[in-house]
């Protein structure tokens, strides 16, 4: 059986060019070659962005790269899919890894062991690489489990984080892309509960090691309004009826004791209610069995 062949999507709004570049000779790094890179410019041309050190088209084995500057901008979500949908259509490629235009690839072998898990276990969905800052350290909130006292600890998880992690193509074609319609925020969660719905395992590997600068979400001007927001839409399309006002009740309950600012107080109950009053798109509820699965993992639907 031939093993699985790499694509990388990245999405860069052209603000982090030196960023970009580490990251980009990282990936030339690997010792096992993307077969493809997609380059989505959200709202950007890409015109200065040079991919030298990545495009050899014709060479044996070498890793071709494709750029799609976007005349405006789609979010995170939105931006990635349009990665993904060529390498999907294309059907070149069996594995995605999608890596943060601010990350670094810190190890050279991080594609032959994405490519050696997949090959291994066709039941695999998505894999979820560990992010730490230049210092090695990991923060709590990048450990996507509950108990996230040890970062090295991985195994099955029910959730990934955005920034580096890895995808099955035989997954996104059963359970579908990212919600681009959540533009920031969340959107992770909704992918993750499709997958595991669909009957796909989500594996946290601390071995696989995204360097990211440690930065808080709450940077983003629009941070609490989606966050309140998508969480709305995230309970609406996705959990059961009865677990609906429980998900939302802890949440809330969370976010105003977290809440340090009156602005972001503002801004969150306003995304609460735009979660409430909006279309929240299709509902597709999870399966009890996938809310009995997600507790027996240490992470039921209403944490």
């Amino acid at each position: 059986m031939p093993l699985p062949r790499i694509g990388v999507v990245i999405v860069t709004m052209g603000n982090r060019p030196r960023e970009l570049e580490a990251l980009l000779a990282s990936v030339a790094k690997q010792d096992v070659p993307a077969a493809r890179v997609v380059l989505v410019g959200n709202a950007t041309p890409l015109d200065d962005v040079s991919t030298d050190v990545l495009d050899a088209a014709g060479t044996p084995g070498a890793t071709a790269v494709t750029k799609v500057p976007l005349t405006g901008n789609l979010g995170c979500p939105g931006g990635r899919n349009v990665g993904l949908e060529l390498l999907r259509d294309a059907d070149e490629v069996d594995v995605v890894v999608e890596l943060d235009d601010d990350g670094l690839l810190i190890a050279t072998d991080v594609f032959r062991e994405v490519r050696r898990l997949f090959a291994e276990d066709p039941g695999l969905g998505i894999i979820g690489f560990r992010v730490a800052d230049e210092h090695g350290r990991t923060e709590r909130r990048w450990v996507p489990r509950l108990r996230a006292g040890d970062p090295m600890r991985g195994g099955p998880v029910t959730a990934f984080l955005g920034g580096g992690h890895a995808f099955s193509m035989p997954m996104l074609r059963q359970v579908g892309l990212w919600p681009a319609e959540f533009f920031f925020g969340h959107e992770e969660s909704d992918l993750a509960w499709r997958a595991l719905d669909g009957g796909w395992e989500i594996r946290y590997v601390p071995t696989l090691v995204l360097q990211h600068p440690r930065t808080s979400p709450a940077r983003h001007a629009v941070y609490y309004r989606f966050t309140a927001r998508n969480r709305v839409w995230l309970a609406r399309r996705r959990l059961p009826a009865p677990l609906v006002p429980v998900y939302l009740g802890v949440w809330i309950a969370l976010a105003m004791l977290r809440m340090r600012s009156v602005a972001g107080l503002k801004a969150w109950w306003g995304g609460f209610v735009e979660g409430v009053r909006g279309p929240a798109g299709r509902r597709a509820p999870m399966s009890w069995g996938t809310v009995w699965r997600m507790t027996r993992l240490g992470r039921p639907p209403v944490l």
